[in-house]
């Protein structure tokens, strides 16, 4: 029934909470602004690094320093994106399973579309056909724009593709692009919040997507 699985990339393919919490409080400690601990950081991902950067500040902050922060966090993570973060258990695996059945694959992320790229190809390379991150010329998730961009790349329908995904922005993104929707609890939310926002699946351990999909 399905030919075609569009991925989210943190918390879902990659384990990044630790570069990104690292990179943050770097772009805090710099301004002097208290440090962000793993759980907060945790929360505040999922939305693009703009919002991650605007919840981690002090509450108040002016909006010309904000953007400072976040030009910070931009240059350290670009040179730290790669110290600590790794594929979770069993999803190179997944990834290169699906790939030997002839299942076409892509990355959608809020994660600036540089970073996006390169942590990709640095991991994944040739298991992912594109992956495409936030841009001004797609609009960010729950936006549907940036699923149909990596649709019409693949020459895939909507009817014939999964969305996969590890949060409430995922489950919202699915909903808005059409998408059957498998929620992961592996990542950065838990089963609760997937099963209420309205995932139609959620599943533990990578392999359990191939058992969706039949294969």
């Amino acid at each position: 029934m399905y030919n075609t699985v569009i991925f989210d990339l943190d918390g879902t393919l990659l384990n990044t909470l630790e570069d990104l919490k690292n990179s943050v409080n770097f772009a805090l400690c710099k301004y002097g602004f208290p440090q962000r601990s793993t759980d907060e950081i945790r929360r505040f991902v999922g939305n693009g690094v703009e919002r991650l950067v605007r919840l981690s500040v002090p509450e108040g902050t002016p909006e010309d320093v904000n953007s400072d922060v976040l030009e910070v966090f931009k240059e350290h993570y670009a040179l730290n994106s790669k110290v600590l973060t790794a594929p979770y258990d069993g999803v190179t695996q997944l990834l290169q399973t699906l790939n030997d059945c002839g299942i076409k694959t892509a990355v959608v992320s809020n994660k600036f579309d540089a970073a996006v790229k390169q942590l990709c190809g640095e991991f994944f390379g040739e298991l992912l056909v594109c992956a495409i991150g936030e841009s001004e010329t797609v609009r960010r998730k729950p936006a549907p724009d940036s699923v149909f961009e990596a649709l019409a790349r693949l020459g895939s329908r909507k009817e014939e593709s999964l969305y996969v995904g590890d949060s409430e922005v995922d489950v919202a993104t699915a909903k808005n692009a059409g998408l059957f929707c498998v929620g992961v609890i592996w990542g950065f939310r838990d089963r609760a919040l997937l099963e209420e926002k309205g995932a139609d699946a959620v599943i533990e351990r990578p392999c359990e997507l191939l058992e969706l999909l039949g294969i």
